[in-house]
């Protein structure tokens, strides 16, 4: 009796077992069933219901990265960059070398226009995955971003096409009419994807009206500024002439000026300057240069040289400067040498830091000197206008800025205050103040 039972327990336990098993079983093959058919949706523009198995699949499995990184991207290419950047987070907090997590992750940035971020995403996802081509032509785009070289409203041209198209999933129901950035491996995967073309230009020109006042705790009147500028962008590099105007000290001056910013080689670019006035307000002559290298690393270097000729003597200093990119953030010392006659080489500094918000156009930023700079405006002791005497006073400066964007992202605004403390010129060991407010607005076209 008590053999049969047991024999009954066994029985009863081992069918409880089997039944678990197959439910288990039969679970596992409903859940695949149901990715593969939410994969199938997602990639033929069916986001929304894709959504909704998706987000019930990662409840059944929270631990299963495919099912969240699918998710993550749907959401993406439903607008929904911030939610799609958390999951991102939380699927490569658990795994780093997860290579579609990490290049979906970063077209998420590049969707939201958040190319600083972007740029940050990929030098980090650099030290966990071997570096190849897929990274690579992100970067780039991510550094295009930031220069405002190449952006299109609906999507980036894929550079493995042969006809520039791009690639975006078929019927798409994208709410941020965003296009999917995806390189030759991810379609061969996917399900059903068509080709589109760009259909938007790029927005090459813009023009900048700027005005600024500066006060003066004592002995200077106020001082006032404007500048009117013109920017192209051509496939060269930038071309930016400008005319700058002055009140100060009642009289009346004007400037001529144009900034170059010249393409030279991958990772290099070039910055000239060259301005002409006939005013004693400014420089006779004034000529500048720089050399910039960008690393991979989001480290950025320069070097080069200013040369300013006044009506009584020619100033020449050498300068160089540290740039380093760093998820949202852009850190940059830049520091003058200037050697003086019969005297030690005097040496200046400034030390900026932006933080870019929503996109390199939204930003705010800190900017602290010391030192001259060959780009401090002139003043004057009585009569005498004031020009390498800069070179041999003190002084400190603090200037805070803030730039953001309209609505349709054409035009943007930029504010800065600053505030200067400076040796007086005729009385050695004396300082004055000055408080300065500018408003700088830009618009595309």
């Amino acid at each position: 009796m008590k053999n049969r039972i047991i024999q009954s327990v066994f029985f009863i336990v081992l069918s409880c077992i089997l039944r678990v098993s197959g439910q288990d079983a039969n679970t596992i093959e409903s859940n695949t069933r149901s990715f593969e058919t939410a994969y199938v949706l997602a990639y033929d523009g069916k986001t929304s219901t894709a959504i909704k198995m998706l987000s019930t699949l990662v409840n059944e499995q929270p631990g299963n990265a495919n099912v969240k990184t699918l998710w993550a991207s749907t959401l993406s290419w439903e607008g929904n960059y911030e939610k799609a950047r958390s999951v991102f987070n939380d699927v490569l907090s658990n795994d780093k070398n997860n290579r579609e997590a990490w290049i979906s992750a970063v077209k998420n940035e590049l969707y939201a226009k958040n190319y600083s971020i972007a740029l940050g995403l990929v030098n980090k996802a650099l030290l966990y995955l071997d570096e190849y081509s897929e990274l690579e032509r992100l970067k780039n785009l991510a550094k295009k971003g930031i220069d405002n070289t190449t952006y299109v409203e609906k999507g980036w041209y894929n550079v493995d096409s042969n006809i520039n198209t791009i690639l975006t999933p078929k019927n798409s129901e994208n709410k941020a009419n965003k296009i999917a950035i995806t390189d030759s491996s991810s379609v061969k995967s996917a399900p059903i994807i068509r080709k589109t073309p760009v259909t938007e230009e790029e927005q090459k020109n813009r023009v900048a009206v700027n005005s600024s006042v500066t006060i003066f705790d004592q002995s200077y009147n106020p001082i006032t500024s404007s500048s009117i500028s013109y920017k192209r962008q051509t496939a060269y590099g930038s071309i930016i002439p400008r005319l700058n105007l002055s009140n100060r000290l009642g009289k009346n001056g004007i400037q001529l000026d144009l900034d170059l910013y010249p393409k030279i080689a991958k990772g290099f670019y070039a910055y000239l300057n060259y301005g002409y006035s006939n005013s004693e307000l400014y420089p006779n002559h004034k000529v500048g240069g720089d050399i910039y290298y960008n690393h991979k690393s989001g480290i950025e270097f320069s070097a080069g040289g200013r040369y300013i000729s006044f009506a009584t003597r020619a100033v020449k200093s050498i300068t160089n400067s540290l740039g380093y990119y760093r998820g949202n953030y852009y850190f940059s010392l830049r520091s003058y040498i200037t050697p003086v006659p019969n005297q030690l080489t005097k040496a200046s500094g400034n030390i900026l830091i932006r933080k870019y918000l929503k996109d390199a156009e939204n930003y705010m930023g800190i900017n602290f000197g010391i030192g001259f700079s060959p780009e401090l405006r002139q003043f004057s002791s009585g009569n005498q206008i004031l020009a390498e005497t800069l070179l041999y006073i003190e002084s400190q400066r603090l200037s805070c800025e803030y730039q953001f964007t309209s609505k349709n992202n054409l035009s943007s605004y930029r504010t800065n205050i600053g505030v200067l403390r400076q040796e007086q010129s005729f009385v050695p060991g004396s300082f004055f103040y000055s408080f300065s407010a500018g408003l700088t607005y830009q618009f595309n076209f």
